[in-house]
């Protein structure tokens, strides 16, 4: 019998990522449901209380001009996107063309990518929150000068404050320097649980789009993704 043409390709990804099943475990698959109704909600009324809001940090930004980016081709703010009362949250470099037009990050190619990486730990793009470090393109997807990122960064701090994730995951190397105000290279950080803003435990890993570069990478980040899961399996 042969397959949806859906489910054959996220099964050929599966396998380039080193999956050898898949979870048939109700709970785990309700997991984010529950929590959301739970202790998402909690962490929820608690940032309300302090009349701290992703809405409000939105506000904050405006139409933002405090970057020379604003000035050099970009068409909007990229935010972040997914569930405001997420356990898990990814933080990316910046928007490329296709999150700059559509307004959301990670949309594109390796946006499409690491979706498939969420859905393969038993999650879906609504039930984690994405977002970058940087809420601007950078003219021709350079990286983010230090000046910009000095600007951006206290916004995606707030970003964290609020959501209050138990598990971040930093997608490649300018993610991870900017969160862990360190210069080592991603091959030596990868998949090691760093402490991180009051007892969130941060995993860093390559980005989806060096994956689109050098697929013989995938199934180390399928061992950091399973680490990640193993990380929020252990926090219930």
């Amino acid at each position: 019998m042969s397959l949806p043409p859906d489910l054959a390709a996220h099964l050929r990804l599966f396998a380039d990522l080193g999956v050898n099943g898949v979870s048939r475990d109700r709970a785990w698959r309700e997991r984010a449901s529950i929590e959301a109704s739970a202790g998402g909600g909690e962490r929820a009324r608690a940032s309300e209380s302090e009349g701290v809001s992703l809405e409000s940090i939105r506000h904050d930004i405006g139409d933002c001009t405090r970057c020379p980016l604003h000035a050099l081709g970009r068409r909007q703010i990229v935010f972040g996107v997914g569930n405001p009362n997420a356990d898990l949250m990814f933080v990316g470099e910046a928007p490329g063309a296709d999150e700059d037009v559509q307004g959301e990050p990670f949309v594109g190619r390796a946006g499409q990518l690491l979706t498939k990486i969420i859905e393969a730990i038993g999650l879906s793009r609504s039930d984690v929150y994405i977002a970058n470090v940087i809420k601007c393109r950078p003219p021709g997807n350079r990286n983010p000068e230090p000046a910009e990122v000095a600007t951006c960064k206290p916004f995606l701090m707030q970003q964290i404050d609020t959501i209050r994730p138990k598990v971040i995951v930093a997608l490649g190397t300018f993610a991870a320097h900017a969160l862990l105000d360190t210069d080592t290279p991603i091959s030596r950080l990868r998949g090691r649980v760093q402490p991180f803003r009051g007892g969130i435990k941060l995993v860093p890993t390559f980005h989806p789009a060096f994956l689109l570069r050098s697929p013989d990478r995938k199934r180390d980040v399928w061992e950091d993704m399973k680490l990640v899961r193993d990380l929020l399996s252990a926090s219930y």
